[in-house]
Protein backbone atom coordinates (compact mmCIF):
# COMPACT_ATOMS: atom_id res chain seq x y z
CA UNK A 1 0.00 0.00 0.00
CA UNK A 2 1.50 3.49 -0.96
CA UNK A 3 0.55 6.81 0.10
CA UNK A 4 -0.07 9.11 -2.70
CA UNK A 5 -2.04 11.90 -1.70
CA UNK A 6 -2.56 13.47 1.54
CA UNK A 7 -5.03 16.00 3.09
CA UNK A 8 -4.24 18.57 5.84
CA UNK A 9 -6.54 20.93 7.05
CA UNK A 10 -5.77 24.36 7.67
CA UNK A 11 -6.55 27.49 9.74
CA UNK A 12 -5.36 30.96 11.09
CA UNK A 13 -4.39 28.64 14.29
CA UNK A 14 -0.48 28.68 14.75
CA UNK A 15 -0.97 25.40 14.63
CA UNK A 16 -1.46 24.62 11.70
CA UNK A 17 2.37 25.21 10.95
CA UNK A 18 2.93 21.94 12.88
CA UNK A 19 0.63 19.70 11.62
CA UNK A 20 1.67 21.13 7.70
CA UNK A 21 5.47 20.72 8.64
CA UNK A 22 4.46 16.74 9.15
CA UNK A 23 2.75 16.52 6.24
CA UNK A 24 5.03 18.14 3.94
CA UNK A 25 7.95 15.55 5.30
CA UNK A 26 5.64 12.50 4.36
CA UNK A 27 5.27 13.85 1.26
CA UNK A 28 8.79 14.31 0.91
CA UNK A 29 9.18 10.82 2.02
CA UNK A 30 6.65 8.96 0.09
CA UNK A 31 6.54 11.28 -2.88
CA UNK A 32 2.96 11.87 -2.56
CA UNK A 33 0.89 14.73 -3.88
CA UNK A 34 -0.12 17.15 -1.16
CA UNK A 35 -3.41 19.26 -0.95
CA UNK A 36 -4.36 22.08 1.58
CA UNK A 37 -7.69 22.42 3.03
CA UNK A 38 -8.65 25.68 4.55
CA UNK A 39 -11.57 25.28 6.55
CA UNK A 40 -12.57 27.67 9.57
CA UNK A 41 -15.39 29.07 11.19
CA UNK A 42 -16.74 32.08 10.27
CA UNK A 43 -19.66 34.50 9.62
CA UNK A 44 -20.76 36.73 6.75
CA UNK A 45 -20.56 40.23 7.14
CA UNK A 46 -23.59 41.52 7.52
CA UNK A 47 -24.64 45.11 6.05
CA UNK A 48 -28.19 45.77 7.51
CA UNK A 49 -30.33 42.89 6.81
CA UNK A 50 -28.23 41.83 4.28
CA UNK A 51 -25.54 39.45 4.21
CA UNK A 52 -22.45 38.46 2.41
CA UNK A 53 -20.08 35.97 2.45
CA UNK A 54 -17.17 35.36 2.25
CA UNK A 55 -16.54 38.14 4.59
CA UNK A 56 -13.08 40.20 4.32
CA UNK A 57 -12.26 38.87 7.54
CA UNK A 58 -12.83 34.98 6.41
CA UNK A 59 -10.85 35.89 2.67
CA UNK A 60 -7.85 37.52 4.58
CA UNK A 61 -7.39 34.50 7.30
CA UNK A 62 -8.05 32.20 3.68
CA UNK A 63 -5.46 33.87 1.61
CA UNK A 64 -2.99 33.98 4.94
CA UNK A 65 -3.47 30.48 5.20
CA UNK A 66 -2.83 30.24 1.47
CA UNK A 67 0.59 32.07 1.16
CA UNK A 68 1.77 29.74 4.70
CA UNK A 69 0.74 26.71 2.63
CA UNK A 70 2.78 27.59 -0.69
CA UNK A 71 5.82 28.41 1.38
CA UNK A 72 5.66 25.67 4.00
CA UNK A 73 5.14 22.79 1.00
CA UNK A 74 7.96 24.85 -1.11
CA UNK A 75 10.30 21.41 -1.52
CA UNK A 76 7.03 19.60 -2.90
CA UNK A 77 5.69 22.56 -4.83
CA UNK A 78 5.42 20.77 -8.18
CA UNK A 79 2.66 18.38 -6.19
CA UNK A 80 0.77 20.55 -4.13
CA UNK A 81 -2.96 22.06 -4.22
CA UNK A 82 -4.76 24.39 -1.89
CA UNK A 83 -8.56 24.19 -1.69
CA UNK A 84 -10.76 26.68 0.48
CA UNK A 85 -13.97 25.38 1.98
CA UNK A 86 -15.55 28.04 1.62
CA UNK A 87 -17.85 27.91 4.30
CA UNK A 88 -18.49 29.35 7.39
CA UNK A 89 -20.77 27.45 9.51
CA UNK A 90 -20.17 23.93 11.65
CA UNK A 91 -22.93 22.71 9.90
CA UNK A 92 -21.34 23.12 6.71
CA UNK A 93 -18.23 22.21 7.69
CA UNK A 94 -18.04 19.16 8.58
CA UNK A 95 -19.76 17.59 5.87
CA UNK A 96 -17.92 19.63 3.35
CA UNK A 97 -14.81 18.79 4.79
CA UNK A 98 -15.64 14.91 4.94
CA UNK A 99 -16.73 15.10 1.52
CA UNK A 100 -13.30 16.33 0.52
CA UNK A 101 -11.38 13.88 2.46
CA UNK A 102 -12.76 10.44 0.98
CA UNK A 103 -10.83 11.78 -2.12
CA UNK A 104 -7.29 11.00 -0.40
CA UNK A 105 -4.96 8.36 1.11
CA UNK A 106 -4.63 10.25 4.11
CA UNK A 107 -6.07 12.88 5.91
CA UNK A 108 -4.59 15.09 8.55
CA UNK A 109 -6.30 16.74 11.21
CA UNK A 110 -5.14 19.01 14.44
CA UNK A 111 -6.53 17.96 17.90
CA UNK A 112 -9.36 20.26 18.92
CA UNK A 113 -8.15 23.08 21.02
CA UNK A 114 -10.92 25.26 22.50
CA UNK A 115 -10.41 29.42 20.78
CA UNK A 116 -9.36 28.10 17.61
CA UNK A 117 -12.30 28.73 14.73
CA UNK A 118 -12.58 25.31 13.80
CA UNK A 119 -15.80 22.95 14.77
CA UNK A 120 -14.23 20.82 17.48
CA UNK A 121 -16.47 17.52 16.18
CA UNK A 122 -14.32 18.07 13.20
CA UNK A 123 -11.69 14.95 13.63
CA UNK A 124 -14.31 12.85 15.44
CA UNK A 125 -16.72 13.35 12.21
CA UNK A 126 -14.04 12.95 9.45
CA UNK A 127 -12.97 9.69 11.17
CA UNK A 128 -16.25 8.25 11.55
CA UNK A 129 -17.83 9.49 8.18
CA UNK A 130 -14.97 9.48 6.14
CA UNK A 131 -14.11 6.09 5.38
CA UNK A 132 -10.02 7.06 5.38
CA UNK A 133 -7.37 6.51 7.81
CA UNK A 134 -7.18 10.26 9.44
CA UNK A 135 -3.86 11.44 11.57
CA UNK A 136 -4.40 13.72 14.50
CA UNK A 137 -1.31 16.08 15.60
CA UNK A 138 -1.84 16.78 19.18
CA UNK A 139 -2.03 20.90 19.47
CA UNK A 140 1.43 20.92 21.77
CA UNK A 141 4.62 19.40 20.67
CA UNK A 142 7.13 18.86 17.36
CA UNK A 143 6.27 15.88 15.25
CA UNK A 144 9.02 16.63 12.50
CA UNK A 145 8.57 12.68 11.08
CA UNK A 146 6.57 9.71 12.28
CA UNK A 147 6.81 5.88 11.43
CA UNK A 148 10.09 5.08 12.84
CA UNK A 149 8.77 3.49 15.97
CA UNK A 150 4.82 2.68 15.50
CA UNK A 151 2.67 1.66 18.43
CA UNK A 152 -0.34 -0.54 17.20
CA UNK A 153 -3.07 -0.44 20.10
CA UNK A 154 -3.96 -3.82 19.03
CA UNK A 155 -7.66 -6.10 20.03
CA UNK A 156 -8.80 -9.12 17.49
CA UNK A 157 -11.14 -6.28 16.24
CA UNK A 158 -11.92 -4.96 12.84
CA UNK A 159 -10.83 -1.32 13.80
CA UNK A 160 -7.50 -2.79 15.15
CA UNK A 161 -7.09 -4.75 11.78
CA UNK A 162 -7.69 -1.83 10.28
CA UNK A 163 -5.63 0.81 11.55
CA UNK A 164 -2.71 -1.98 11.28
CA UNK A 165 -3.10 -2.03 7.47
CA UNK A 166 -3.77 1.58 7.45
CA UNK A 167 -0.57 2.75 9.26
CA UNK A 168 1.65 1.39 6.81
CA UNK A 169 1.03 4.30 5.05
CA UNK A 170 3.19 6.24 7.01
CA UNK A 171 5.88 3.54 8.42
CA UNK A 172 9.38 3.86 7.63
CA UNK A 173 11.53 0.96 6.49
CA UNK A 174 13.36 -1.13 9.12
CA UNK A 175 11.20 0.91 11.98
CA UNK A 176 10.56 -0.57 15.36
CA UNK A 177 6.80 -1.62 16.19
CA UNK A 178 5.16 -2.47 19.49
CA UNK A 179 2.03 -4.42 18.92
CA UNK A 180 0.12 -3.65 22.41
CA UNK A 181 -2.90 -5.61 23.87
CA UNK A 182 -4.47 -4.22 26.84
CA UNK A 183 -6.95 -6.78 28.98
CA UNK A 184 -9.07 -7.00 31.90
CA UNK A 185 -7.97 -9.41 34.72
CA UNK A 186 -9.67 -13.33 33.35
CA UNK A 187 -9.23 -12.48 29.27
CA UNK A 188 -7.07 -14.48 27.55
CA UNK A 189 -4.24 -13.32 25.40
CA UNK A 190 -4.54 -12.81 21.53
CA UNK A 191 -4.08 -16.80 20.42
CA UNK A 192 -2.95 -16.00 16.95
CA UNK A 193 -0.49 -12.81 18.19
CA UNK A 194 2.47 -14.77 16.26
CA UNK A 195 0.45 -14.02 13.04
CA UNK A 196 0.14 -10.17 13.77
CA UNK A 197 3.75 -10.25 14.32
CA UNK A 198 4.29 -12.77 10.70
CA UNK A 199 2.00 -10.22 8.94
CA UNK A 200 4.43 -7.52 10.03
CA UNK A 201 7.39 -8.82 9.37
CA UNK A 202 6.21 -9.71 5.81
CA UNK A 203 6.00 -5.77 5.33
CA UNK A 204 9.69 -5.92 6.24
CA UNK A 205 7.87 -4.30 10.12
CA UNK A 206 10.05 -5.57 12.86
CA UNK A 207 7.89 -5.68 15.62
CA UNK A 208 7.25 -7.26 19.34
CA UNK A 209 3.98 -8.24 21.02
CA UNK A 210 2.93 -7.35 24.27
CA UNK A 211 0.34 -8.08 26.68
CA UNK A 212 -0.66 -6.25 29.40
CA UNK A 213 -3.25 -6.98 32.22
CA UNK A 214 -4.73 -4.09 34.13
CA UNK A 215 -7.67 -4.12 36.68
CA UNK A 216 -8.34 -0.89 37.87
CA UNK A 217 -5.96 1.15 35.76
CA UNK A 218 -7.63 3.18 33.42
CA UNK A 219 -7.03 1.33 29.73
CA UNK A 220 -6.28 4.42 27.49
CA UNK A 221 -4.16 5.85 30.10
CA UNK A 222 -1.90 2.25 29.61
CA UNK A 223 -1.89 2.46 25.68
CA UNK A 224 -0.74 6.38 26.29
CA UNK A 225 1.73 4.50 28.89
CA UNK A 226 2.96 2.27 26.59
CA UNK A 227 3.68 4.56 23.71
CA UNK A 228 5.97 6.70 25.97
CA UNK A 229 7.79 3.45 26.79
CA UNK A 230 8.41 2.69 23.55
CA UNK A 231 9.42 6.31 22.59
CA UNK A 232 6.83 5.72 19.95
CA UNK A 233 6.32 8.50 16.86
CA UNK A 234 3.21 7.42 16.19
CA UNK A 235 -0.24 5.31 17.54
CA UNK A 236 -2.15 3.29 15.34
CA UNK A 237 -5.79 2.61 17.19
CA UNK A 238 -9.13 1.29 15.73
CA UNK A 239 -11.37 4.14 16.48
CA UNK A 240 -15.68 4.09 17.48
CA UNK A 241 -14.68 -0.09 17.19
CA UNK A 242 -17.47 -1.62 19.23
CA UNK A 243 -15.68 -5.07 18.17
CA UNK A 244 -12.68 -3.75 20.42
CA UNK A 245 -12.21 -2.48 23.67
CA UNK A 246 -15.83 -3.06 24.24
CA UNK A 247 -15.70 -2.43 28.06
CA UNK A 248 -14.75 1.14 27.53
CA UNK A 249 -18.35 1.27 26.06
CA UNK A 250 -18.80 2.19 22.57
CA UNK A 251 -16.50 5.29 21.39
CA UNK A 252 -15.17 5.98 24.76
CA UNK A 253 -11.78 5.01 23.97
CA UNK A 254 -11.22 7.06 21.25
CA UNK A 255 -12.78 10.44 22.38
CA UNK A 256 -10.30 9.74 25.40
CA UNK A 257 -7.60 9.81 22.81
CA UNK A 258 -8.63 12.47 21.11
CA UNK A 259 -8.38 14.53 24.30
CA UNK A 260 -5.43 13.10 25.91
CA UNK A 261 -3.47 12.32 22.69
CA UNK A 262 0.23 12.88 23.23
CA UNK A 263 1.73 11.78 20.50
CA UNK A 264 0.50 11.84 16.50
CA UNK A 265 -2.46 8.96 16.34
CA UNK A 266 -3.38 7.80 13.14
CA UNK A 267 -7.36 6.36 13.97
CA UNK A 268 -9.00 3.69 10.98
CA UNK A 269 -12.24 3.52 11.54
Amino acid sequence: MTLANILVHLDSNPRTAARLALAVRLAERTGARLTGLFAETAGAHQVGVVAVWPSAKYTEAMEAARAAFVAGSASVAERTTFIDANRGSDAEILPRVTDIARSFDLVILGQTLEGVPVPAGLPEHVITESGRPVLVVPFIGSYPDIGHRPLFAWRRSRGAARAMADARLVLVGGCEALVTEIVRAGEARDEFSDLVVANLAAHKVAARFQHIVVEEVDVMDTVLNAASDHSADVLAIGAFDSGGLGFLGHGAGTRFILAHMTLPVLFSH
